[in-house]
């Protein structure tokens, strides 16, 4: 894995490597102008040995088979869609899956309520339109139409944020496979290749639901939260240990006791009970999404390394577990204080966390 010289590498950046190690040994059919076979973006996704000893670290984990089923849909002429909760690895995995395929994971749309149609389809360059009128040169193409072009995938984050109307400007595009541009009475049609990658959560306000006949152009993976304790511990520690090497953290690799403390924490709160099931605690307001638990564990990290010793212990991880329970002030609050009273205070090997946790009690 290639050293990052900046702030957040792309994947085809940061796992270089990997790819071409890939590529080098990948001796399947590849469809038009993927770089890998399907199989070999399977492997990509979720790590293995090559023949040649080469180590490919695990960038999704989660069930095989739904990672199949998305790889399939991208091989047809289907655009993908990954729905799930926040914080599931929607993006992660649409990243990784464009990089395997394209080698370019960077042609994104990001959805917002001001996301508008010229972002999905083409602008202009104002200046050379008032000066020679409307022409290609003028034309400003979006990522989608730059993917169109030259056979590559298309991503659009965070698809249910953007208002309607922009969600249906993509109709024609996974339909026809084209792109109609009006003002020069022509259109661009899609090379072998294109293909798109969706993401979007039903759970976060702002939504927008998107119109049956846009979804139909879609085939929909559910990407589920991490189905048991032991493997959200996995992500949390891989992606936070990933996280702190990207950063330069001059401190220890997270300890696996204390991320599997806060994958608990926010477990028993999304379940509203406790692991053995014997008390029943008050959901808080937010998702407590395997997401947030690794931006709690970096934090702690980033804490123990300029202000302790080095060590991620329970002063470092209350501040950030306040911050992740607590968005609503009034009753994610009187949540968080009865969970610490109920469960954290009646566990003895937790006392250092209750005291820590007590020390900065909001009430």
């Amino acid at each position: 894995m290639t050293t990052p010289t900046v702030l957040r590498p792309s994947a085809e950046t940061q796992y270089a490597e990997e790819l071409a190690a890939l590529v080098a040994t990948d001796d399947k059919p590849r469809p038009p102008k993927w770089k890998l076979s399907p199989q070999a973006v399977v492997r990509y996704v979720l790590g293995g040995t090559l023949p040649d000893g080469t180590a490919i670290t695990p960038k999704y984990v989660g069930d095989r088979r739904l990672v199949e089923v998305a790889v399939s849909t991208l091989v047809t002429d289907r655009a993908l869609l990954l729905v799930g909760v926040p914080g599931t690895a929607k993006s992660w995995l649409s990243e990784h899956l464009a990089a395997a395929i394209s080698g370019d994971s960077t042609l994104i749309v990001q959805g917002t309520a001001g996301t508008s149609e010229e972002s999905v389809r083409y602008g202009w360059n104002y200046a050379r339109l008032i000066a020679e009128g409307p022409s290609e040169a003028a034309l400003v193409p979006s990522p989608v139409l730059r993917a169109m072009q030259t056979g590559a995938v298309a991503r659009v984050e965070e698809l249910s944020r953007m208002p309607a109307e922009v969600q249906d400007s993509l109709i024609t595009i996974l339909s026809e496979k084209a792109l109609p541009v009006p003002e020069l009475n022509t259109q661009f049609q899609a090379v072998p290749g294109f293909t798109l990658i969706a993401t979007a959560n039903d759970r976060d306000r702002g939504v927008n639901q998107m119109s049956s006949a846009l979804a139909r152009r879609f085939n929909t993976v559910v990407l589920p939260p991490p189905a048991t304790e032991d493997a959200e511990v996995e992500i949390v520690s891989q992606r936070a240990a990933q996280l702190g090497r990207a950063l330069e953290l001059p401190s220890e690799p997270p300890a696996l006791d204390e991320v599997r403390r806060v994958v608990r924490i926010f477990r028993e709160l999304r379940n509203g009970t406790t692991v053995d099931g014997r008390t029943q605690v008050k959901k808080p307001s937010g998702s407590l999404s395997t997401a947030e638990a690794i931006s709690v564990v970096t934090s702690g990290m980033a804490l123990a390394a300029h202000f302790g010793d080095g060590s991620l212990g329970a002063d470092e991880l209350a501040a950030g577990l306040l911050g992740a329970v607590i968005k609503d002030r009034v009753s994610d609050t009187v949540a968080w204080q009865e969970y610490l009273e109920a469960v954290v205070k009646e566990r003895k090997e937790w006392r250092d966390l209750y005291r820590a946790c007590r020390e900065l009690d909001p009430a």
